[in-house]
């Protein structure tokens, strides 16, 4: 293995792409070669005037899809041995996806998660019922498929990119993240868990996700424990 592709969606992100672009880019990644691919969700803030500063491919969508679409676009498009997953906004740090990416690395995972909730690295409190709605969450992933996640929800989940390219996304927005923690765990995945760090937004702050994507998400949970 010797490339990493880290999928960014973007969705009206103008004060913090390039920022967390510059993270990703000082960050290091097991070593491995990075490819960026941006994948813009029909950003209307001036997001798309910043894609000519950076030197990467950029996937462009016509109207607002959702987190879900741009990803499954990204998957396309990859072409790394391992793909990642990071937000445009600054909640999560892109160094803390070198031990995950080494558990790949070393043969001993398919796909590995890092966890906000696991303790041991910093963590900006969350919203209460933000933290209620990713435990309940996470328990009935745990119920449903016989795990033991404590953070269903994470946007950072490293994948071996044969693995994940076999697997057909159809979530067009946040229940994305159901979507695929199921899929992989009904295909036997090798899954692992890693604590990360984590400075959460509030809506005030441009946080998207609201209760009605936790319904969503449950529905997901539930759905795809019986069909593919």
């Amino acid at each position: 293995m010797n490339k990493v592709t880290i999928l960014i969606p973007v969705y009206n992100e103008v004060s913090t792409l390039e920022a967390i672009i510059k993270k990703v880019e000082d960050a290091d990644f097991c070593g491995l070669e990075k490819e960026i691919i941006l994948i813009d969700d029909y950003s209307t803030d001036g997001t798309r005037d910043l894609y000519q500063k950076f030197p990467y491919k950029v996937l462009y969508h016509d109207y607002n899809q959702g987190k879900g679409a741009a990803l499954r676009d990204g998957f396309k498009a990859a072409t790394g041995d391992i793909i990642v997953i990071q937000d445009a906004d600054l909640e999560y740090d892109p160094v803390d996806y070198k031990p995950l990416i080494q558990l790949l690395l070393d043969g001993k995972a398919d796909v590995c998660y890092g966890s906000r909730l696991s303790g041991g690295k910093p963590s900006r409190s969350f919203m209460f019922h933000h933290l209620l709605g990713n435990k309940f969450l996470s328990l009935v992933t745990n119920i449903l498929y016989g795990s033991t996640l404590t953070d269903m929800e994470t946007c950072y989940k490293a994948f071996k990119a044969d693995f994940i390219k076999g697997i057909e996304i159809k979530s067009d927005r946040f229940d994305f993240e159901p979507e695929i923690t199921a899929k992989v765990l009904k295909r036997g995945a090798r899954l692992f868990e890693l604590p990360i760090s984590y400075y959460g937004r509030e809506f005030a702050e441009g946080k998207k996700i609201t209760w009605r994507d936790g319904i969503h998400a449950i529905i997901a949970l539930i759905k795809y424990r019986f069909v593919d």
